[in-house]
């Protein structure tokens, strides 16, 4: 009887860990190289701020391959993660990786954080952050990007 109490006790206090591990944003994109980017909500911190990591993988014979790890950059984040796409912010006619949170409240201020890669490494390349809502976030990266030169 102590057994199964001791296991059910186990059982209830593991939920809430996997409930929310579930509720975590983490996406996996494949690059026009062929690599693999994965990016990710910090784990076990709260929703609404934190952190968010991205991480490279060398290009695969399969797609969506996460086998060999080549760099990787952890960000903070005001937010949750809204999502992820690829946009050449900086005119070189390459794509950067561009993630984009939301914050949490009323305003639902946009922020957006683009990072370069080469074959080896990631790159923190612009962010954007505290915008309204309907903001080309695009457009706010590469004003900021020609504000930086």
């Amino acid at each position: 009887m102590k057994q199964l109490l001791a296991i059910a006790v186990i059982v209830l206090l593991s939920a809430p860990l996997s409930a929310a591990a579930q509720d975590r944003f983490i996406t996996k994109l494949t690059l026009p190289t062929g690599q693999t980017v994965v990016v990710a909500e910090g784990d076990f911190e709260a929703r609404s701020t934190g952190s968010f990591s991205v991480r490279l993988y060398e290009a695969a014979s399969t797609p969506d391959e996460t086998t060999f790890f080549t760099s990787g950059l952890i960000r903070l984040r005001d937010g949750t993660l809204e999502k992820v796409m690829l946009a050449d912010v900086d005119g070189d006619r390459q794509p950067e990786i561009i993630v984009i949170a939301r914050s949490v409240g009323t305003g639902g201020y946009l922020s957006a954080h683009a990072l370069s890669f080469t074959k080896d490494e990631l790159f923190f390349s612009a962010a954007v952050e505290g915008l309204p809502p309907d903001t080309n976030l695009i457009a706010a990266l590469q004003k900021s990007k020609t504000e930086d030169k």
